[in-house]
């Protein structure tokens, strides 16, 4: 099958895997409205199409600092235990609908305190969420397997404490951790003893780098702190001139280093500059080991099927591309291997076929 001819419906049947995609940056609108009137938020517009409007308009300004700026309506409605029972529920059962079968959703706990919650009644409010939405899923023929990923922002102070619930958590649903928010001016090396601590645990993390600034955060990512992944990484070209490798990208690709790269969210903030020419293409023809994800779905008005067809229609890219990045994600992914291998060989291969 050739490009041109990858409809969306074909798409939307294809088995994918997500990797990078924050809880608080994917609620639907009308969830976001509903639960504003219900804890007296008050937001741009209470018209839910309006709504998913003013995200994708705000989400444009090609400013990152501005762009997680507009998680204040999202996390305005995430303080209470019905607001984070609900969105992680419909969080799966969204990624369902999308054709997803394996997905990390990651948030930070600690943005999530302000109507009285602890830390860990935030996390196993969430995990019960994602379990409704897991079994609901699997009752609809649709099973998706979701793992968390809990972040600290580095920006803050409680790094530490996060990477601390994620192993305490990490037999209740919690596979890995990550720093998110402002990346630069904030280096990831700030937090060494958190990625100490989740090393002597044996606790897999991934790190935001490469996206507001450039290959020393990537380098300090892997390292300084001993990132098996990384978010982003847009600016790894940088270390590429004229197809030729440098130290650090060459680094990334022969270990087998999944980037998690988010095409419509970089076109956002302004790390790329079209889905034609965004990196994503030419690193996975250099053989690195890329993954295609959404980042925020609500704020980038965006779905994994959308951005299957955006690089199908823009890019060139072939069913067999989007099957590589699929099965990319699976090998990278913060679950045991046996689980892995069983929804490649079992799950996306077949799918595919089926699709197909």
């Amino acid at each position: 099958m050739t490009a041109s001819r990858i409809d969306t419906e074909t798409l939307r049947r294809l088995p994918k895997a997500v990797l990078h995609d924050h809880l608080d940056g994917g609620l639907r609108p009308a969830t976001v409205v509903e639960l504003a009137d219900a804890v007296g938020h008050t937001l741009p517009t209470t018209d839910p199409d309006e709504l998913a409007a003013w995200y994708v308009e705000a989400a444009n300004s090609g400013d990152l600092v501005r762009y997680i700026a507009t998680f204040e309506h999202t996390l305005a409605v995430m303080q209470t235990r019905e607001g984070l029972l609900r969105t992680a529920e419909e969080y799966v059962l969204d990624l369902a609908a999308d054709g997803v079968v394996y997905a990390e959703v990651r948030y930070a706990p600690e943005l999530m305190l302000k109507g009285g919650l602890a830390l860990t009644e935030v996390v196993e409010a969430v995990q019960e969420g994602l379990a409704v939405g897991m079994a609901k899923a699997a009752a609809a023929g649709t099973p998706v397997r979701v793992g968390t990923l809990l972040c600290g922002m580095r920006m803050f102070d409680r790094v530490r404490e996060a990477a601390e619930l994620a192993v305490a958590y990490r037999d209740a649903g919690v596979v890995g951790f990550d720093i998110a928010g402002a990346e630069d001016g904030f280096p990831p090396a700030d937090h060494l003893d958190a990625f100490a601590y989740l090393r002597a645990e044996n606790m897999p993390f991934t790190i935001h780098a490469g996206e507001a600034y450039g290959l020393p955060s990537i380098h300090q990512a892997l390292q300084v702190c001993g990132a098996q992944r990384i978010g982003h990484g847009v600016r790894l070209t940088e270390d590429i001139v004229d197809g030729k490798l440098g130290r650090l990208a060459s680094w990334v690709r022969d270990r087998r280093i999944a980037l998690e790269m988010c095409p419509t969210s970089n076109l956002q903030t302004g790390c790329a500059t079209s889905i034609a020419e965004h990196p994503v293409t030419a690193l996975k023809d250099l053989g690195f080991r890329v993954t295609l994800n959404t980042d925020n779905r609500l704020v980038s008005g965006t779905t994994m099927t959308r951005e299957m067809s955006l690089l199908v229609e823009q890019a060139g890219w072939t069913v067999e591309d989007l099957r590589t990045v699929t099965v990319n994600a699976l090998k990278s992914a913060f679950v045991p291997f046996d689980q892995r291998t069983a929804l490649i060989e079992d799950v996306v291969l077949p799918g595919y076929a089926a699709a197909l």
